[in-house]
């Protein structure tokens, strides 16, 4: 028997799934790739075409509690409708761990996780439910930003997607449902030849240098680190870096570019410098390619900042 695969879809209430589902059944042309299962775990406010469910040999089946998302459900359902894809359009309340760890039917393979977002409402989430929401970001091989506007600031939603996951692609649609191909907006000026980091940007300008380090290739950047630096660290490499909060407080990482200093054994591990530093793009095993590399013109003792709250920078 051939694999079955199987689409998830995730995101809030009204954040557009079924919307997506059935224009990737139906516009997209999955609808001919054989019998379809539609997995539906919650009822919004936009109802499946349950008549072109039926000509379209498509089943609907409704799962309406999470103790119900079960090994044994699932394999029943295999049973009644030998589907030859499956799509789930997940609850957006139920935990990801429920799913993405389940025992799935002999054959069932997840071969892509859309996660659709309502731009209007995501800042809101971020701020009074940021675990919850990101869960579900984190596996998603495709994030949907929908209704956007030219208010939507798809640099935040970005650093804070791509803070958990850097692999997914990310794609925001207005009202309309045309693309918005706005150019995202950094809080410095990319043009100028020597970049003032302050604490507020550091992680901003760390995301946008990792996934595109030509742009900064040859630019001198300064800001406030603190270096990783351990004695089983190659000679003459260090990281300067700072604690960044991604999702919740259990979530915090240290994030820092490999650095080629001559001196550095003169800085102690965990020691707070101002540094100044050329980039340059090169290999690097770290970076499994070509990524950024800093090479320091001046490195300076500094101060440690005077609150742990403030040791940490933000993708926000």
């Amino acid at each position: 028997m051939q694999e079955i695969p199987v689409y998830l879809f995730t995101g809030f209430m009204d954040s557009g799934k079924t919307t997506l589902v059935e224009d990737t059944l139906f516009n997209q042309g999955f609808a001919d790739e054989g019998r379809t299962l539609v997995i539906c775990c919650e009822d919004g406010e936009t109802e499946y075409d349950q008549e072109k469910f039926k000509k379209n040999f498509v089943s609907l089946v409704m799962i309406e509690k999470e103790e119900d998302f079960t090994p044994e459900t699932l394999c029943e359902l295999q049973e009644k409708y030998r589907p030859e894809q499956v799509f789930i359009e997940y609850n957006g309340t139920w935990g990801m761990d429920t799913v993405l760890e389940a025992d799935l039917p002999k054959y069932w393979t997840i071969v892509q996780s859309l996660a659709t977002v309502d731009a209007t409402t995501f800042e809101m989430y971020l701020n009074n439910m940021r675990a919850m929401i990101m869960e579900q970001l984190f596996a998603a091989d495709v994030v949907i930003f929908n209704r956007c506007d030219d208010n939507t600031d798809k640099g935040k939603f970005r650093r804070n997607v791509k803070a958990l996951n850097r692999k997914a692609q990310l794609v925001y649609e207005r009202e309309d449902g045309t693309l918005d191909e706005r150019e995202e907006e950094l809080p410095f000026d990319i043009t100028a030849d020597e970049l003032e980091i302050s604490d507020a940007d550091y992680a901003i300008w760390y995301m946008d240098c990792l996934e595109n380090p030509k742009k900064y290739e040859g630019k001198k950047v300064s800001f406030l680190a603190l270096v990783y630096n351990p004695d089983n660290l190659k000679k003459g490499i260090m990281v300067p870096g700072r604690f960044a909060m991604t999702c919740c407080v259990e979530d915090i990482t240290f994030i820092g570019f490999k650095t080629k200093y001559e001196k550095e054994d003169q800085i102690p591990h965990k020691s707070w410098i101002h540094i100044k530093a050329e980039v340059r793009v090169e290999f690097a095993k770290e970076y499994k390619g070509k990524g950024p590399v800093l090479y320091p013109i001046s490195v300076e003792p500094a101060e440690k900042p005077a609150t742990q709250e403030e040791e940490l920078v933000y993708f926000s």
